[in-house]
């Protein structure tokens, strides 16, 4: 099954969260940080969305920072995807 994404919606693909601090200090799950860089894994065709035109920034494949709070958790495949607004995405990661 696949998702595609509608106007300004682009979905997302949470990046693994770090085991280990900089230190060396292994972390328990519980410890870990929801991480806030994600993986582009489709876009929104973009278009008029709420009367205004947006056009998408942002590709498949792409690394970015997305806001704290932002987006709906979807599960399929078991696999865990967050599908965002194009203005929730902070930063493209180069």
């Amino acid at each position: 099954m696949t998702m595609k994404p509608l106007g300004d919606r682009v979905i997302i693909k949470n990046m693994e969260a770090e085991e280990t601090t900089k230190g060396g200090i292994i972390l328990a799950s519980a410890a870990k940080e929801k991480p806030l860089m994600a993986e582009v894994i489709a876009v929104g065709p973009g278009g008029m969305v709420d009367g205004k035109e947006v056009v998408m920034q942002v590709k498949p494949g792409e690394k970015v920072i997305y806001s704290k709070y932002a987006g709906t958790e979807v599960k399929m495949d078991g696999e865990e995807y967050i599908i965002v607004k194009q203005s929730d995405i902070l930063a493209i990661v180069e």
